[in-house]
């Protein structure tokens, strides 16, 4: 218990950590980044919807930038270096993504795609008749 006086403080502690992982998770309506040590322990995340864009404009490449944007800064403030990009999803923000990503001062190790591609799984629905 909290005795008169006392806060509760949400303080984020500054690691000092040179190689992080970004995993980029694009779909149609929304682009979530992660940022994480090599152990993947999330240190930071962002998404479109958590950067102020709500509805059809979370889909776009420009938000998915924003969030990029905020992931860049606290890797920066957390002294990151080198960082491996993992990509997921046929999103349009993947492309702004990497682009902002190689125009800031980081060393990127590994690009790798892992969308999931299907090997003839699912039925597709049956055809539509009008």
């Amino acid at each position: 218990m909290l005795s008169e006086g006392q806060k509760i403080t949400n303080i984020r502690r500054k690691r000092k950590i040179s190689k992080g992982i970004i995993y980029i998770q694009s779909s149609f309506n929304n682009t979530i980044i992660s940022l994480t040590n090599l152990k993947s322990e999330v240190l930071f995340w962002a998404s479109s919807g958590s950067c102020g864009f709500k509805g059809a404009r979370k889909g776009t490449p420009f938000s998915a930038k924003v969030a990029i944007d905020k992931i860049i800064k606290f890797a920066n403030d957390q002294g990151i270096k080198t960082v491996q990009v993992i990509l997921k999803g046929p999103g349009p923000g993947r492309e702004t993504a990497i682009r902002s990503l190689q125009k800031s001062n980081f060393e990127i190790l590994l690009i790798c795609d892992r969308t999931a591609i299907p090997h003839n799984g699912c039925r597709p629905p049956k055809k539509r008749r009008v």
